[in-house]
């Protein structure tokens, strides 16, 4: 693995107490509404700073970047955020609640070299699913404007001996946690500093040799990258200079908290789909078994159907109300046209639905090849909703909706195994539960 080291985080309140009112969840998870509401609550919210142009998707004027620089210096002038003075690392813990079960993931922030995407000697640092160019560009400009990693990105390493869990999870029962924050999504995050030498460089003996794979964050870390490419572009960098690191929040696989959720496709704006043209199209490729039941009876069905194998999917036209589950006719469907793709890429029910069902059959046949629109929702409510005509913050809109894909949840396993293979999955193929929150720890980039 890089390296990974302590830093001088920036921090509300000193790092201490209750920030709830002050953290928010990742950029890309919010819109207009969603900042309304937090700095309703907090003026001091951290989306005034980490949000400054909506939709985030997308490139904003360059006085929103401007401002948000503004103010976050007046926030470190007024003592609102402050610097630490000894370097730490933070572990961390968010408890989420499904009903009657409670789920605690923990993980530890640190810095890490910043050293570009693809195996090394040691470790490297891998992606694990394809981008969108306009988030890079957004936060390229936030990040010139504040010259500071305002969010963490979510990075996941093997740990098979449990060696890097057991020391922060031991750590955290020791004692109280220094800072909490509770989210408007029922998440409870715990944070504890770190800056005792052999706590810390435990901790970074147990990562020796280990790879990264990014989670959550591919865009924020490339922007990284490139904000670093165009300093040394510019000048020599010392070697200890904080553009070389990048902000993480490292969980290992074997933390019993790590869920993945499954990211469903509703798709939408085909000129010639219904349902039964879909099938007729698909009828040499994809087995169709049509069920009885809304998109809640779907979803049940797809968990039992073991018998139609790991790339089972299900189907909803919201037109007919039509169900079905379906599964690829082949039992290797994408080797004759990704040859070159290792098995484990080729396996992901994402990367057949993307493309064999979406593009070679749908586009093709029921749009002339014209590119169809995509929502991407994490539950059967937010399909629901969409499919009734509401705009999420996974898309939507009235008169959107016409076919529902519904995934199972794509395997922690084919996580790494297609990384590590040096290859991308395609967009949207997981979802990281829940989200890490922005505001809890930051990294200043000035020299």
């Amino acid at each position: 693995m890089p390296r990974v080291y302590p830093f001088n985080a920036l921090q509300f309140q000193a790092g201490r107490g209750d920030v709830s009112t002050l953290v928010a969840p990742p950029y890309d998870v919010l819109d207009a509404a969603g900042k309304a509401a937090l700095l309703e609550r907090n003026r001091n919210n951290i989306v005034s700073i980490d949000l400054p142009h909506t939709p985030a998707k997308a490139l904003g004027p360059a006085s929103v970047y401007e401002q948000a620089a503004v103010t976050l210096q007046n926030h470190i002038s007024s003592g609102t955020i402050s610097a630490r003075t000894v370097p730490a690392m933070f572990a961390y813990r968010q408890t989420t609640t499904f009903g009657t079960s409670v789920s605690q993931r923990c993980g530890m922030a640190v810095c890490v070299d910043a050293v570009p995407f693809g195996p090394r000697p040691g470790g490297g640092i891998l992606p694990h699913e394809e981008t969108f160019s306009g988030p890079k560009e957004d936060r390229m400009a936030l990040m010139k404007a504040t010259r500071t990693q305002l969010s963490p990105v979510f990075g996941l390493h093997a740990d098979e001996s449990g060696k890097a869990t057991a020391i922060i999870r031991a750590l955290m029962a020791a004692r109280q946690p220094d800072m909490t924050a509770r989210t408007d999504e029922g998440v409870f995050h715990e944070v504890w500093t770190l800056d005792d030498a052999p706590t810390l460089q435990a901790y970074q003996d147990a990562l020796a040799g280990e790879d990264i794979f990014i989670a959550d964050g591919h865009h924020r870390y490339t922007t990284g990258l490139n904000y670093l490419a165009g300093l040394e572009a510019q000048a020599t960098l010392p070697n200890d200079h904080p553009a070389r690191r990048s902000m993480m929040v490292l969980v290992g696989m074997s933390d019993p908290g790590l869920v993945i959720w499954p990211t469903h496709r509703v798709l939408g704006g085909m000129d010639s789909y219904s349902f039964d043209a879909l099938a007729k199209a698909a009828q040499s490729v994809i087995r169709i078994d049509r069920i009885v039941g809304d998109l809640q009876t779907l979803e049940k069905e797809l968990e039992r159907r073991d018998e139609m194998g790991p790339m089972r999917f299900g189907l909803y036209d919201f037109a007919t109300k039509a169900a079905a589950v379906a599964s690829p006719v082949s039992s290797d469907p994408l080797k004759q046209a990704f040859p070159d793709k290792p098995n484990a890429w080729r396996q992901l029910v994402v990367a057949f639905i993307q493309y064999m069902l979406v593009e070679q059959i749908a586009q093709k046949s029921l749009n002339a090849s014209k590119p169809i629109s995509w929502a991407f929702p994490h539950t059967i409510g937010e399909v629901e909703q969409i499919g009734s005509g509401v705009e999420t913050g996974a898309g939507g809109g009235k008169g959107f909706a016409q076919l529902a894909v519904i995934v199972r949840p794509t395997p922690l396993s084919a996580v790494r195994d297609v990384s590590r293979a040096n290859q991308l999955m395609p967009q949207k193929s997981t979802f990281f539960y829940p989200k890490l929150a922005t505001g809890l720890f930051m990294h200043s980039l000035h020299a």
